[in-house]
This record gives C-alpha cells, sequence and structure tokens, in this order.
C-alpha cells in the first residue's frame, strides 16, 4: 500500500520507516520538497521511500498519516489540499501540546480535540485517532514495553477503524489489545491523556511504558 507521511520529525520518520520496511511505500511529506530531514531520510530508508510537499506526500498516499504537531495540524492538512485527503483514512497521531509561559498546555481541551477538527474541516476524509497515547518507539514495536498494554482507535467511520486496527496488527498490536472508543469525539480522552503521560515520562526518565486496561470481565 502507499502511505503518505505528513510530518518529518521524529514521529513521521519512525513511522515511515516501520512501514518500509513492512514493504510499503511511502512519501514524507513537509512544507518545501527539498526538506533536510525528510530527503535524508528517504535516501537512507531505500528505493520505496521518498519526499515531496504535503500535497505532494497527500496525492501519493492511499492512507494518509497525520505526524506533525497538533497545534499545525489544519495548516499542514489544508497545504495538502482537500482533493488528495478526500475519501482516504486520515491516522491522526498527533497530540494538541502548547507550552504557555513555560507551563504544558494542551489546546484545545476536554470540549473539543484535533482528531474533530480535522474531521470537520475535511468531512469528507476518514479521521481515525490513535497512537498518540505511547512514544513513537512504542508504536512501532509494543514488544518494548512488556505486558497486555492496549492502543485506543476512534473515529466515525466503523471500516476506517478497522482498517488502521488491522495497520496496529502490522506494528505488532494483537486486535484484543486495541481498544475501539467509537466516535471521533472520543478523541477528546485521549488527548487529554498527555500531561499524564508528561509527568511519568519526567518520572522514569524515557517513554518506554503504556497503559493496561484491565477489567473484571
Amino acid at each position: 500500500m502507499r502511505y503518505g507521511v505528513l510530518g518529518t520529525g521524529q514521529v513521521g520518520r519512525t513511522l515511515g520507516g516501520r512501514l518500509v520496511e513492512l514493504g510499503h511505500e511511502v512519501r514524507l511529506g513537509s512544507r518545501t520538497p527539498d526538506n533536510t530531514a525528510a530527503v535524508q531520510w528517504a535516501a537512507a530508508a531505500g528505493p520505496r521511500a521518498g519526499a515531496g510537499t504535503f500535497a505532494q506526500a497527500a496525492e501519493f498516499g492511499e492512507v494518509l498519516v497525520n505526524a506533525v504537531g497538533g497545534r499545525v495540524a489544519l495548516a499542514a492538512l489544508e497545504a495538502a489540499g482537500a482533493r488528495n485527503i478526500d475519501g482516504k483514512v486520515v491516522v491522526d497521531v498527533s497530540n494538541p501540546l502548547a507550552f504557555e509561559e513555560g507551563e504544558l498546555r494542551l489546546s484545545p481541551v476536554e470540549s473539543d480535540s484535533v482528531g474533530e477538527q480535522i474531521q470537520r474541516a475535511f468531512p469528507h476524509a476518514r479521521v481515525v485517532k490513535s497512537l498518540n497515547t505511547v512514544n513513537c518507539r512504542v508504536m512501532v514495536d509494543p514488544g518494548s514495553v512488556p505486558g497486555e498494554h492496549h492502543v485506543f482507535v476512534c473515529g466515525d467511520d466503523p471500516g476506517a477503524r478497522e482498517q488502521v486496527t488491522a495497520l496496529l496488527g502490522e506494528f505488532g498490536w494483537p486486535a484484543e489489545r486495541v481498544l475501539d472508543l467509537g466516535g471521533i469525539r472520543a478523541a477528546r480522552a485521549v488527548e487529554m491523556w498527555l500531561p499524564l503521560w508528561v509527568g511519568l515520562f519526567q518520572k522514569f526518565g524515557h517513554g518506554e511504558f503504556n497503559l493496561e486496561v484491565r477489567r473484571s470481565r
């Protein structure tokens, strides 16, 4: 399958690299076609990897991954162009991270989410929120954390959620450890996990941890 990954940071490069390893073709997108990080990544990742603008990556991909920061996600997707997004699954792994007066904040929070903002802005896209609750290594290698820990999916299109669950399976997430939360409104809850994640990161000194949800039955 062809994937367009928007974002050239560590998350985008890690996801793109794992997709290439799995045999997919990937175009890494950024604001400019000659982004140094994207060009170097593509050269190192091999013949199935390429780099381009947000629009070129979105046009190329059958499935899109939003791996830019939550505060700039809409701008990146607008640059990608609705014609290149409509009808496609958009996996949103972003978080609405903001720093104000030296403190970590979320914007939006509680009454909205980045996932919902993307779905409203691109009503013909099939937006699925997932993977934003773990760091990029755990995203593509859940076995790096011991135990039966979980990841979440939510989105208004059931078929898109199933497709993303299958992708997570390629990354190593067993289906029973993917918790389907239903519609995209649930993105509010999983995005609000970020401050606690940061607090745990500071306590542990690394990001290789995750949540395991246990229930009586």
